[in-house]
């Protein structure tokens, strides 16, 4: 019969201290929660971008084609009339002069 309630007060200090285990678990996530809401938000890391004098020149070049006009067809159908029948000349004054612009505009 000892052995009887020794073992209820035995199983009953184990049930005793699971239930406080399990109080002290809510108790600590309840806190941990409300920790979580009233704690100021932490400032962002800032991040920064540089572009290299290649990505503005590209940039540059970009904005230029895009507000440059579109090309003239019927300029087109000139020159390749002119080409076909031999007609077209090339004036290597003029080019030169132009691949040197173009050089000049593209590298400084």
């Amino acid at each position: 019969m000892v052995n009887n309630v020794k073992g209820q007060t035995q199983s009953s200090s184990v049930l005793n201290n699971i239930k406080q285990q399990k109080a002290e678990l809510q108790k600590n996530e309840a806190n941990a929660s409300s920790n979580a809401q009233t704690k100021a938000p932490e400032k962002a890391a800032s991040d920064s971008v540089s572009l290299t004098p290649q990505a503005k020149q590209l940039k540059s070049l970009q904005d230029k084609a895009q507000d440059a006009p579109a090309f003239d067809n019927e300029k087109v159908a000139e020159l390749k009339k002119a080409i076909s029948e031999g007609k077209y000349q090339i004036d290597a004054q003029k080019l030169a002069k132009n691949i040197a612009a173009f050089e000049f505009d593209m590298y400084g």
